[in-house]
């Protein structure tokens, strides 16, 4: 039976910070040791880490990730992207539906996460995806097998646009399931690049991309979504919420009370429109970068309750995709290595305390989603961890750069905190700047 002590770490968990030592036990969480108690002399330990001081927190689980495995996997995989996740310290990721093929049937879904059982250094869990035709494949999904249904109501790859009404409508009121939304609205979309288009030529610099999805877009879809929910009795999350306008959807209410909930991703709480003439297409998203109002609202909605969650849409594209015009250069980009970082950045900015950010990356997912076991530090839990050293830099550097497409909007950022080591189901899967593979992730399970 393998032992691992973390010894004199200050423990980030459950909205306190104490200093303390953790004992795992194979892959659980065995005992948590405050300051002044004597950890028990009588277990031989095989690994004592000496945290001296650095923060030990729950592994971050992301709830919304692109990691393009099957078919797009000449720009990211499974292997890739959850190496680049545990050098970040995310140790659990939930992926989208819009690869090749999409995730629309039970088959596919048992397929990805096969795939993931092969290659994946984190914990894993998926979304089936929704379109006009697969209600009736939704109904009867295995609910332990997936952390939701994706619903793109708004611009989308191939079939996966949701814009029939009544389908809409049955998704919310005949599903038990979370529906987690993208939500942007085609029409205004369509019209904004018609006006900008016939103003200015088709090859719009980068600039134009937040005119275009701009905030009438994300108001117009996410408030119908929410229309659309609480009047069918659904269950609704909002994905990467962008604007401050759409605040106004969402409650302060505890966690476990609200039927809607929101997310935020990290580069809109990071850069604001103005970054786009420093960075160009390197922080092309969907939805768009906005103002930096939007910006401040977005980080007023976490620390007040309003977003509930996180997370990090990380999307990598080859950088030959990511180049050309506003409407021709790929939207997304790589940025789950480096989500945590950029949250105790801000922390240490004093614009969110460490607390919140453990809570909304680590503790709210897994509250949300009805993950079992995972996203706290608490005795019998999975040990889910990272260890976080406050008193040394991280250089975002090319050559260390994980995520297959080997580019990153933050190179040359030197963040004033490192992560230092990353234990998934007790194993140390990233110490030193080094992951190790041999060991692999797990498909989460539900609390249903």
């Amino acid at each position: 039976m393998k032992n691992i002590l973390i010894k004199n770490a200050y423990i980030i968990n459950e909205g306190t910070k104490q200093k303390g030592s953790v004992h795992i036990k194979e892959d659980k969480i065995y005992k948590i040791y405050k300051e002044e108690d004597i950890v028990d002399p009588a277990v031989s330990f095989d690994e004592i880490i000496e945290a001296d001081g650095k923060y030990l927190l729950p592994g971050v689980i992301d709830d919304q990730v692109h990691f393009r495995d099957p078919g797009l996997t000449h720009k990211a995989d499974m292997e890739s992207e959850s190496k680049a996740a545990v050098a970040g310290g995310t140790t659990t990721f939930m992926d989208m539906p819009n690869t090749i093929p999409q995730t629309v049937t039970e088959e596919l879904i048992v397929e990805k996460r096969n795939i993931a059982a092969g290659k994946s250094v984190a914990n894993y869990a998926f979304y089936i995806g929704a379109n006009n035709e697969n209600i009736e494949e939704l109904k009867k999904i295995d609910n332990s097998l997936v952390c939701g249904v994706k619903v793109f109501m708004g611009s989308s790859t191939g079939n996966m646009l949701v814009d029939n009404r009544q389908i809409l409508e049955r998704i919310f009121s005949e599903l038990s399931l979370v529906v987690a939304t993208h939500c942007e609205k085609e029409e205004v979309i369509k019209a904004n690049i018609a006006k900008y288009t016939s103003l200015y030529g088709e090859n719009l610099p980068i600039e134009f991309h937040s005119k275009i999805r701009n905030e009438d877009a994300c108001y117009a879809s996410s408030s119908e979504a929410v229309e659309l929910a609480t009047k069918m009795g659904g269950r609704l999350h909002l994905l990467h919420l962008s604007t401050a306008k759409e605040m106004s959807l969402l409650s302060d209410a505890r966690l476990e009370d609200k039927k809607v909930t929101g997310e935020v991703c990290v580069h809109h709480l990071w850069f604001n429109d103005e970054d786009y003439k420093t960075y160009g297409n390197k922080i092309k998203w969907n939805p768009a970068i906005k103002t930096e109002n939007d910006r401040i609202a977005l980080m007023e909605g976490v620390n007040n309750g309003k977003i509930d969650i996180i997370a990090t849409d990380h999307a990598p594209h080859l950088w030959e995709e990511k180049q050309g015009s506003c409407l021709k250069a790929a939207s997304g980009g790589p940025i789950v290595q480096y989500s945590l970082l950029t949250m105790l950045e801000k922390a240490k900015e004093g614009e969110i305390t460490m607390e919140k950010v453990v809570e909304k990356m680590s503790h709210a997912p897994a509250k949300l989603f009805s993950i079992k076991d995972r996203g706290f530090i608490r005795e019998g839990y999975y040990a889910d961890l990272v260890l976080v050293d406050p008193q040394s830099k991280h250089i975002v550097e090319k050559s260390t750069i994980l995520s297959k497409c080997g580019w990153s909007p933050l190179e040359g950022f030197i963040f004033n905190n490192k992560i230092d080591t990353t234990i998934v189901n007790g194993n140390i899967v990233y110490r030193n700047g080094i992951v190790d593979s041999s060991f692999k992730g797990r498909a989460v399970e539900f609390e249903r």
